[in-house]
């Protein structure tokens, strides 16, 4: 009685259904929260699945290949990765074979196995498929059949093919040359330094506070992840500043960048070549593993 005459009652109501109108919208935001994590989450699943998937499908095109037919059922002879000086040695040997014939010996570099020029195809016939899996691929051999061999460059020319007396083997392709810089950038790591060949004269590097991600759900998951990626963009646009200082110092032939696949875009503008790298660990050790990585060569004989 004395609520309804003070119209306490009426506010009282007013209240009761404003509460259930909050508890309304808070179940929706929290489902539409619970949406967006499980979006997140599914992105994240997603980019660590994209690497092992990659090497599933390779390891199966292959089976597949071998299973079609005899044609490609062919195996390397040998398979081996050559870096610093043991590397040298090996091109070297390749740079050393002549032939009196100005067409005897062929070199091609073939950037994928959808491009194998007419040219290699003629010549290793059934042994193509070797070339194919081998791609990208600088492609040797010579008309006597004595050399046979694919070898993975660092730095991929453009496509080309010919028949020559010698092999075409810019060290350029292979081995770090002239002046430039190198970049590994991962969502917490940064690291560059500037090089003179194989020896680097200046370094750069820091690390970013970033949480690890997790995947409660929710509320917390969601404004975790909103804090987690806004530490990795700021260490982002640290690390794209930190590029651009250094390319804007000019002298440099080249800038290369590795790292993480799923941050690799966002400074991709600033490098002329880049590529995936899982080295982890403080700035200055990572950097100088992503380099020993990015340089090592793999070579096949076919």
């Amino acid at each position: 009685m004395i609520d309804r005459l003070l119209g306490r009652a009426e506010l009282k109501e007013r209240i009761e259904e404003l509460e259930e109108e909050k508890r309304h919208l808070e179940r929706r935001a929290e489902a539409e929260e619970e949406r967006r994590s499980d979006a997140v989450a599914d992105r994240q699943r997603a980019e660590e699945r994209v690497n092992e998937l990659e090497h599933r499908i390779e390891s199966l095109e292959e089976r597949l290949e071998r299973a079609e037919g005899t044609e490609e059922s062919v195996e390397y002879r040998r398979v081996s990765d050559y870096s610093g000086p043991k590397l040298a040695d090996a091109l070297d040997r390749f740079r050393s074979v002549e032939s009196d014939d100005p067409e005897g010996l062929l070199t091609a570099y073939v950037p994928d196995a959808d491009s194998v020029p007419t040219t290699v195809s003629d010549w290793f016939g059934d042994r193509t498929a070797l070339v194919r899996r081998a791609a990208p691929a600088v492609v040797l051999a010579d008309d006597t059949g004595a050399v046979s061999a694919a070898l993975t460059p660092p730095i991929e020319p453009a496509p080309f093919d010919r028949w020559s007396d010698r092999f075409r083997l810019d060290d350029a392709w292979f081995r770090p040359t002239g002046q430039f810089a190198f970049a590994l950038v991962r969502s917490d790591t940064f690291a560059v330094g500037t090089y003179e060949g194989g020896e680097r004269v200046a370094f750069e590097g820091f690390t970013s506070d970033v949480k690890e991600a997790h995947s409660k759900g929710g509320f917390s998951q969601g404004r975790f992840e909103r804090r987690r990626e806004g530490q990795i963009d700021d260490h982002l646009d640290r690390a794209d500043e930190a590029l651009a200082e250094v390319a804007a110092e000019g002298d440099l032939d080249r800038v290369i960048v590795v790292g993480e696949r799923s941050v690799l875009g966002r400074v991709r503008d600033r490098a002329a070549v880049t590529d995936v790298s899982d080295a982890t660990g403080k700035p200055e050790a990572a950097l100088d593993d992503a380099f020993r990585d990015f340089w090592r060569v793999r070579i096949r004989a076919i």
